[in-house]
């Protein structure tokens, strides 16, 4: 079991916790409840979409030679047939010197290779003039031009937005692989700790942290669910973290990662499982402990909110992202520092900025400060081959 204060890399930090992020397998459901869920395989097409060549303009179904030189003073001038219904396949074909009218999303007759658009046609009894000329294919959906047979309408990996279902939908596809949902299990540790709705006395804090990881967990695509508040006891925290490792995916324990000599969730790891990491070159988040029990990873957050949320970002995320088959996209912005933020080489600083007039402002403030959290926009990461950044230079903010 590796010592606190052995401190690695960020880097190295990730790839540990992605080298232990558990299989959750797959399965199938139906359409209206694969929202925001990730594909498990591709989705190919069955069948040619749209199916049919079809117009994209209210117009004229012609032959575009028949249009070639047309224009406002000599238009070419074509027989009417008749109209082409919505729905239904057109009752007749298009021979040179004739056309017929289409509207939108209609079937292209036989004979037809374009569609005149009425804002340039003139209707006089059964005659249509013509007043641009149109090529082959203008105005025209190809019958393969969406999705040719056998084409991967979305690949596996995908997360399912509405546009998606609305594809898939269209392509006649009404169920889908994905991946099952992950669960987060969440453990808050410590004495001084009590529930969110509990009054304050001197000492105690209430339990935020169990909120935080839990909204985190489902923003990423994932179930939560949370086993309660654990007294600094490991006979208390035994039970729970089997139940927890039997039952999740993967687990969160919020608190008792530091050195104290009360604090007991690496330990309780090493004891059922083993501890890989107990300490990392972050700031905050230094006495973060990646593990696991059998084959489900645990990972020790430290009990400050502000810590713990920069530790989910950096380390949980990619653990995530490879339990729930793929990463939340994460939004940066490259924008100008507006004053310094200095920095301990060797140590990977995660500063909170905020974004005002198109600049970075740190928000600085104590590490015991909540209000960091919901006051900045996001941080600038301070590599650990630096020593901070100087105002004036151009950084990259993470958004949250």
């Amino acid at each position: 079991m590796s010592l606190f204060l052995e401190v690695v890399p960020v880097g190295e930090a990730v790839e540990v916790a992605r080298s232990i992020a558990s299989e959750v397998g797959t399965e199938e459901v139906g359409l209206k409840d694969a929202l925001h869920r990730v594909l498990a395989g591709d989705v190919t097409a069955t069948g040619d979409l749209p199916g049919f060549d079809r117009s994209v303009v209210d117009g004229y179904a012609v032959t575009a030679g028949d249009t070639t030189g047309a224009s406002e003073a000599l238009p070419a001038m074509l027989t009417l047939r008749g109209r082409i219904e919505m729905g239904r396949a057109p009752p007749g074909t298009v021979e040179s010197g004739f056309c017929w009218y289409i509207p939108t999303g209609g079937v292209l007759p036989p004979g037809a290779d374009a569609v005149a658009m009425v804002e340039y046609s003139e209707v006089l009894e059964d005659e249509v003039l013509i007043h641009r000329a149109v090529a082959p294919g203008e105005n025209v959906l190809g019958h393969d031009e969406d999705f040719p047979e056998g084409a991967v309408v979305l690949p596996a990996g995908r997360r399912l937005n509405p546009q998606d279902l609305g594809v898939l939908a269209s392509a006649g596809v009404t169920r889908v692989p994905v991946k099952k949902i992950p669960v987060v299990g969440i453990i808050s540790t410590g004495n001084e700790v009590v529930p969110a709705d509990a009054p304050l006395a001197p000492g105690r804090v209430r339990d935020a942290n169990s909120y935080l990881c839990a909204g985190f967990a489902r923003e990423h695509g994932c179930e939560a669910k949370r086993y309660g508040i654990v007294k600094d006891d490991p006979a208390l925290l035994r039970p729970i973290l089997t139940r927890a490792v039997e039952e999740c995916d993967l687990v969160l324990i919020s608190g008792g990662s530091s050195k104290d000599v009360r604090d007991m969730s690496a330990a309780m790891i090493g004891e059922l499982g083993e501890v890989l990491v107990h300490g990392i070159a972050l700031s905050p988040g230094k006495p973060t402990i990646i593990g696991h029990v059998g084959k489900t990873p645990v990972i020790g957050l430290p009990g400050h909110p502000g810590s713990a949320y920069i530790v989910l970002t950096t380390i949980v995320a990619p653990l995530l992202a490879l339990a729930a088959g793929a990463p939340v996209p994460e939004r940066r912005v490259r924008v100008r520092l507006a004053a310094n933020i200095p920095s301990a080489k060797g140590r990977e600083d995660h500063v909170r900025v905020r974004i005002e007039n198109g600049e970075a402002v740190p928000v600085f403030g104590k590490s015991g400060l909540l209000n960091t959290l919901v006051r900045s926009d996001g941080v600038v990461v301070v590599p650990a081959s630096r020593e901070g950044f100087e105002e004036g230079d151009e950084v990259e903010v993470v958004l949250w």
